[in-house]
This record gives structure tokens, sequence and C-alpha cells, in this order.
């Protein structure tokens, strides 16, 4: 399945009403994260991975790891809406009756490759899935999303040695800068710019984009396929609670469910730009 263009940007609001309403429903969740990496999650589920839901755990399939684990109501929204497990289990988010914990199982949920949620962790487990992969003569390649906020814990960094040591030009980065964490604005709280240069000087091959614009997500993640001899990290700016105007570029609404009232609004709101895009 691949999806280009206005179905593409459909899907991934689609996603984000998914998500809201998950967090919602649980009365619990992280949906300003969640919205800021939606295009991208969606694009690689929707269009860059060789992913197969019928077959989730395929030895060949490439793999996928939210290092910002926090926001797994983007992870389980994309995976639903691809077909992985049913969408209404998402109304399971954060249920004693369900297995959508608030950060991603791999033990119980079809499709996820990674537990995450202790921050600064999954890029680790990401470049030992690429190593893997290369030791083993495969093909698949690995694909990771970092919270830029995560990016100030150091475990980041010594997977970003590791991964520049090791040649891994087959895996993939996305680094979500939406300039917001759960204490206020990274710069701030551990200021990391220039990202894109400090990438460069641990010896990736760095693409700057606009992480909202489908046409360049989809050309950072072709030029990745070719570069040879060094992982990529494409470095996307973001807008934090993208496509809910109450919740961009707002703190706050980092690790907080919305009311009722709040909900009504997003919802409307979502459904108009997918009304929209599939009009």
């Amino acid at each position: 399945m691949k999806l280009t263009g206005k179905a593409l940007a459909a899907a991934a609001y689609k996603a984000r009403l998914l998500a809201v309403d998950a967090v919602f429903t649980a009365a619990s969740g992280h949906p300003g994260g969640s919205m800021s990496c939606m295009d991208a999650l969606t694009t690689l589920y929707f269009n860059e991975m060789n992913i197969d839901p019928a077959d989730p755990k395929n030895p060949d399939r490439d793999r996928f790891v939210l290092s910002k684990g926090h926001c797994s109501p983007a992870l389980y929204s994309v995976l639903a809406e691809r077909g992985f497990f049913p969408v209404e289990d998402l109304k399971l988010f954060r249920s004693i009756k369900g297995h959508y914990s608030g950060h991603p199982d791999m033990v119980n949920v079809p499709g996820v490759d990674m537990s995450t949620g202790s921050l600064g962790q999954g890029l680790s487990a990401a470049v030992g899935m690429a190593l893997a992969a290369k030791h083993n003569g495969k093909a698949y390649r690995t694909y990771s999303i970092l919270g830029d906020g995560e990016i100030a814990e150091g475990q980041i960094w010594e997977a970003i040695m590791a991964a520049a040591k090791w040649k891994l030009d087959n895996l993939c980065v996305f680094v979500d800068l939406n300039g917001l964490q759960i204490d206020g604005k990274t710069a701030d709280v551990m200021p990391t710019d220039p990202v894109d240069a400090k990438f460069k000087a641990f010896n990736w091959n760095v693409i700057s984009i606009d992480g909202h614009d489908f046409d360049q997500i989809l050309a950072a993640l072709a030029q990745a396929r070719e570069v040879k001899g060094m992982p990529t990290a494409i470095v996307m700016k973001t807008t934090k609670g993208k496509g809910i105007s109450f919740m961009e570029n707002q703190a706050g609404w980092h690790g907080k469910a919305p009311n009722a009232e709040q909900f009504a609004t997003a919802k409307a709101e979502l459904e108009a730009k997918i009304a929209e895009l599939e009009g």
C-alpha cells in the first residue's frame, strides 16, 4: 500500500482524530507530541516501510522504534488505521481491560517492534536492529522517531556514535523538532541547537525539512535510501499539537487529555480537514 498527496495527508489527519479520541476516552495520554510526529509516522507506514499487517513478525520486515514512547497514541492510531488491529481497540487505550498501555508494548500489540518509554533508550534498540541486519546480511531498514527534548539524554549520543562507527546506512532517524517538552521550551530546559550540525559532527547524513510537508518527507526518505556508509537523520521542524488549534505550540498539551468541550472542538476541526482533503 502506498499513499501520496492528499490521500496521505488525509490518512494522517484520520490518525490524529483516532489518537485524540483515544486520549479523551482514557482521560489520559500525550496528545501534543503525538500530533507533531503524525505526518512522518503516517508516511512511514503508508508509503515507505516494507511491512505486512497480516504478518507483523516477518523477519524480513522493516523495523520501527518510537523512541519518544509516550507518544504511543500516534503509533497505535497509525497501526490501527494500517490494519494491524481493529480501530475499535483504541477505545482500550490505557484501560485495564486492554493491552494498549501508555507506552508501546511489543509483547501484546501487533506491529510494535520495541517497547519504549524510558526516554533516550529507543535509539539504542534501533541501532541494534540495524546492526543485526548488517551482521545477518538482511536487507530490511530500521526507522526511529526521537523527541527534541529526548535528545538531551546522554544515551542518545552514545547510540549516535555507535551508528556512525558501524556505518549503519540502513538506519534512518527522524528528530521531531517541535521546540517544546513537558517543562516548557527545549531551549530553556536544555538547549540542543544546532541539532543538524551536531549530527553532522557525529558523521551522520543530515536532511533538514518541514515535518508537515509530505513532499519533503518523501524526498528525504528517498535520499536516505540512496546514502551509503552512514546513517541518516531527518531533522524535521514541526508544530506540537499540529491540527488542533488550541493545542498548537502549547507545552501544556504535552501530557494532558482534553475535556468534553475541548474534544468536541478538536473533533470538529480534524473532521473538517479530513473532508477538505477527501473532497
